[in-house]
Formats: C-alpha cells, structure tokens, sequence
C-alpha cells in the first residue's frame, strides 16, 4: 500500500484492488476530495482562510443580504458554528452586517469590496490547484462532472 507521501506512480509493490469500492460513487467522490482538499487548504491558507470560511465568503458574496439561517442551510451547517466564522469575517473587514429592518433580531450579511477581491482571488487560486490535481479533464469533462454532480445534489443544470 502507498505510503501517505507516495504517489500511486511511486509505489513498488502490488496494485491493491478496489472493485467494490471503485464502482461506489460515494468513494470516488471520497477519493477526488481527498486529492483536491490538501492543496485548496494550502492555497486558502495563504490568504489566512480555511474552507469553511471560503465557503461562507462565497455563498455571501454571491447572495447579498442573506441571513445566517440562510447560510448555514446552504452549507449544511448548524447557524451556531457559523457565528465565530462570521465573526472573522467581520473583523477581518470581509463582510458586514446589517440589521433586517423587518425583523431586528436578524442580520442581513454582505461582503466588502476587500471581502470581494479577496473571494475571487482565492477562487482563482483554487481553480488553479483543481488544474494542477484534476489536469486530466478537459472542460467538456469537468462542465459533465458539475453538471451530473448538480443533478445528484437534486439541482437542475443550465
């Protein structure tokens, strides 16, 4: 079996077989993100960002005004954990929060222009590490992959 460090072209030993395994989407989703998911912690960490705050500067960038429920239902994630993220967020100048008018117990959220710059930026970087990890695809793979992996999330595709 392949050392952490190895890359499958590296190991000497025997091929170990996964044909059960293989055939699970699941697993070969597994697979893919952990192939994917060291080298986006690299890049985000440049800019002093984990996933999850990514995540959140994106989903918040991309829907000015949404409210923390919002949030954490398009994450996945309970609204507690989300307040020390937002909390970052903020103080780093990255978003703002705005009392809903309507209803001043809620927060509308926004992103800063610096928030904005910094959001693309890290995108950028991460498309260029899934270049680096996933080259062997070419676009009409990946548009096949987002499109098919948006249809098992229960989302149409454009």
């Amino acid at each position: 079996m392949a050392q952490p460090d190895e890359s499958p072209d590296d190991r000497t030993g025997p091929i170990v077989e996964d044909l059960v395994l293989g055939s699970l989407i699941g697993y070969r989703l597994k697979r893919a993100y952990m192939r994917i998911q060291p080298e986006a912690q690299r890049v985000l960490a440049e800019d002093d960002l984990r996933v999850v705050s990514f995540s959140c500067l994106s989903i918040i960038a991309d829907n000015p005004g949404i409210v923390q429920a919002e949030l954490a239902q398009a994450l996945q994630m309970e609204r507690s954990n989300l307040v020390v993220i937002i909390d970052e967020l903020e103080d780093r100048g990255l978003i703002t929060r705005t009392k809903v008018p309507t209803d001043r117990r809620r927060y509308a959220l926004g992103v800063t222009l610096r928030g904005h710059h910094l959001r693309d930026r890290a995108a950028q970087n991460i498309r260029e590490a899934e270049d680096a990890v996933f080259g062997r695809l070419d676009e009409d793979d990946r548009a096949t992959l987002i499109a098919a992996l948006l249809r098992l999330e229960g989302r149409a595709t454009a």
